[in-house]
């Protein structure tokens, strides 16, 4: 097939996490086009390779993709329904490994872990829950306790329950296939940062980008 009658659809990504230092068109996106033989001299075409003495991320403009297109298919016609930049990331998979790794792991783990049993015991203790405990059993009871009983152990019990559910995780397994409202916060996040690294990278005139 000539590609006089060829159409390249494009739907580039936000952001893209690469292992290889060369980025070529078939990964910042999906693309699909009847030629199969324009598709794949589209698919091989570089835009882009990371050096060691340069930053491990790049900003790419879906008009400097066009144009390369049409320098190797002058005649075929790019339509693109994805974004209109993609940012692009190289992650070094060995360096990333390791006990320094590992370490890291724990001691993030640790501080979220030991951080969020603080906050919660300081919430506690604002409020004053053991007060408020034995006003209750005073209330329904006539007397004061005698130590923790049911209300403790009833509340500590539904605390637990209330984390597991409102993080749909028990262990490595989701409780539902709905995402979390921390999953749903992170997803915009991310997309509030990917933005932000590409107008960034754009207004400091550092984005791939046609001349």
């Amino acid at each position: 097939m000539s590609t006089n009658s060829t159409t390249i659809y494009i739907k580039a990504e936000q952001n893209v996490e690469l292992q290889s230092e060369d980025v070529y068109i078939k990964d910042i996106g999906k693309l699909v086009c009847s030629d199969e033989h324009v598709l794949a001299k589209v698919k091989a075409i570089k835009l882009h390779r990371f050096k060691d003495e340069k930053p491990k991320r790049q900003v790419i403009s879906l008009l400097k993709v066009i144009e390369e297109i049409n320098k190797v298919c002058p005649q075929a016609s790019v339509e693109s329904i994805g974004e209109p930049a993609v940012l692009v990331e190289y992650i070094n998979v060995d360096k990333h490994k390791g006990l320094r790794q590992f370490m890291k792991l724990a001691f993030v783990a640790m501080v979220s872990f030991f951080g969020t049993a603080f906050t919660i015991m300081a919430f506690h203790n604002d409020i004053g829950i053991n007060d408020v405990f034995t006003k209750v059993y005073e209330m329904v009871m006539g007397r004061q306790g005698d130590g923790y009983g049911v209300l403790e152990l009833a509340y500590s019990a539904g605390l637990a329950i209330g984390i597991i559910v409102f993080f749909n995780h028990i262990g490595g397994r989701r409780i539902t296939k709905d995402p979390t409202p921390i999953e749903v916060e992170m997803r915009v996040y991310e997309e509030d940062v990917n933005k932000a690294l590409i107008e960034t990278a754009d207004r400091e005139g550092k984005m791939i980008d046609v001349n």
